[in-house]
């Protein structure tokens, strides 16, 4: 399944934005909100988020802490062994702000308005993780009819699972550059604010309300906000 996602059902707060920039659960300045304002109308006005999915069968191998799909081993780690164990087959996916957005970032950077670039940068980054949102909601509905339920979704680059791993993960798509992302040399993915992964799925898996201590990502901005929170 691969689908776009309407920028109107992102439903992005102002309040999301300025915790993504840094400021924690303090209020920006009016400049800077303005400046927010502007940013996000250009932004919608531009943006195809977009989502993909496919389900495969797997195998995860608690001992060596790996995930076996279609004759590839993913060496996940012990977190993300943990929490896929227990699946009955697994959903591959990607999420992106899109190429769109990719392009407009590019334009602010030859511009050089460094105020422009870091908010933009925020946004996108929100942007990629409710596309992704929205690819568990469609994944679910999809699985609804099996009575199978979902798991968080993992990524390469976290919770020791190495982001060389990408390239692997990505031979794995039906089609070449899902959601037009594409992969350099190092595992970078194009655009930059995308995201890809695993999500276990079957009768006896959970997904958990909150996942950020399973993670080993300390700037992470969810994390931060949740450290804010308790503080």
């Amino acid at each position: 399944m691969e689908s776009i996602v309407p920028f109107s059902k992102l439903k992005i707060s102002a309040a999301e934005i300025s915790e993504s920039m840094g400021y924690g659960s303090s209020v920006p300045d009016d400049e800077v909100l303005a400046e927010i304002d502007v940013m996000m109308s250009e932004i919608e006005r531009i943006c195809v988020p977009r989502f993909s999915f496919f389900v495969v069968k797997g195998e995860v191998d608690r001992e060596n802490n790996s995930l076996g799909i279609n004759g590839n081993q993913f060496g996940i780690g012990k977190i993300i062994a943990r929490q896929l164990n227990g699946s009955e087959a697994f959903a591959i996916f990607t999420a992106t702000a899109g190429n769109e957005f990719e392009d407009f970032q590019q334009r602010l950077q030859s511009e050089g308005d460094m105020v422009r670039i870091f908010i933009t940068n925020s946004i996108g980054s929100i942007i990629a993780e409710k596309a992704a949102d929205a690819m568990e909601e469609a994944l679910q509905a999809f699985i609804d009819k099996t009575g199978w339920k979902h798991t968080n979704r993992f990524s390469p680059g976290y919770c020791g699972w190495h982001v060389s791993e990408q390239q692997r993960l990505f031979s794995l798509f039906p089609t070449a550059n899902p959601c037009g992302i594409r992969l350099t040399d190092s595992s970078l993915m194009i655009p930059i604010k995308s995201v890809s992964g695993i999500i276990g799925i079957g009768k006896n898996v959970r997904h958990l309300d909150y996942s950020c201590g399973l993670c080993d990502y300390s700037k992470c901005y969810k994390k931060r906000r949740r450290n804010n929170a308790t503080e």
